[in-house]
């Protein structure tokens, strides 16, 4: 976030207080957390669907947005579908008692809709995206934030489909996809009934691990280990800082301490993130970047020798 310092416990529920009757989310254990009452914005257009099929569907998208230690935000958006629609449009007032579902008008193209909504669809159809979007921006513009944040970081964004698996079978992540301007999809199987809500919070998990990893992969590249370049002084002392210790701090100050992943993960969801322990190797990845900086970091502590120097006479 673009702020100096991180959001405390109640600026958090302050900045986070997107509706007036429902309270800010929050939490102190294993970490500080919060998550704002969801918002829903009213749809009417068709479902993007990768065959080209026209898909019209009516209903509501639920928004959020989650503060982690009061540094990262991410804000996301999400519905359910059924296989099978009214064929003509009803009341908004049967919608609106249906918060987070999207109808289709008669049945429902599972498959090409999924892939539908993981290429993005095309102008005119429905954009999840613009709507976790335009509440990212909502937030960036609060009071609370003086726009000086402490490190330069770029979003990513995450896309995710969960079809429904066969009878009987456990979830499962069926593919996660590192695409190029900083996005990623994911395709999922989860059991019928599975909660949306949970669903979007796994998503939510991986979203922000992911970024981490992105955000410090992005510092280590940016610096020249083992360069030599001269120290810079520090403002108001004698002493001298080298320049990686001034480029590593940042991820020791706001990043390091936040990897925590499946800390809010539902039960019966944590097992999807085995196979991505297993590959790409999300915490093996990030234990051997976070031994990398605090090996720098200690290198740079330790003083250099001594130079003989000759007395003169």
């Amino acid at each position: 976030m673009p702020a100096r310092q991180a959001l405390d416990s109640r600026s958090a529920a302050q900045f986070l207080a997107l509706r007036a009757d429902e309270r800010v989310l929050l939490s102190e254990r294993p970490n500080h957390y919060g998550r704002s009452p969801e918002t829903l914005t009213g749809v009417d257009c068709p479902l993007p669907s990768a065959n080209g099929a026209r898909v019209r569907a009516v209903g509501t998208v639920a928004a959020r947005a989650a503060l982690t230690e009061g540094r990262v935000l991410q804000t996301s958006a999400y519905f359910r579908v059924p296989a099978a629609g009214p064929d003509h449009r009803r009341p908004w007032g049967h919608y609106l008692v249906r918060p987070g579902v999207v109808e289709p008008f008669g049945r429902l193209p599972r498959e090409a809709v999924a892939q539908g909504l993981l290429d993005g669809g095309r102008h005119g159809e429905l954009d999840v995206g613009l709507i976790a979007g335009g509440l990212l921006t909502r937030l960036l513009r609060h009071s609370l934030l003086d726009q000086r944040p402490p490190l330069k970081s770029r979003p990513t964004r995450l896309r995710w489909v969960a079809l429904p698996t066969a009878r009987d079978d456990g979830p499962v992540l069926e593919r996660f996809t590192v695409a190029e301007d900083e996005l990623r999809t994911v395709r999922l199987r989860v059991p019928e009934g599975t909660p949306a809500a949970e669903i979007a919070g796994l998503c939510d998990d991986l979203a922000l691990h992911d970024w981490l990893l992105t955000t410090v992969v992005r510092i280590l590249d940016g610096i020249r280990l083992g360069s030599g370049e001269p120290a810079r002084p520090l403002p108001g002392a004698a002493q001298y800082r080298p320049a990686v210790v001034e480029a590593l701090r940042p991820a020791v100050d706001h990043l390091l301490h936040l990897w925590m992943p499946r800390a809010r993960v539902a039960r019966r969801l944590a097992p999807l993130w085995e196979a991505l322990e297993e590959r790409p190797g999300f915490t093996r990845q990030w234990q051997t970047m976070v031994q990398r900086i605090r090996d720098q970091l200690t290198l740079h502590a330790v003083p250099a020798p001594y130079r003989d120097v000759e007395s003169a006479p």
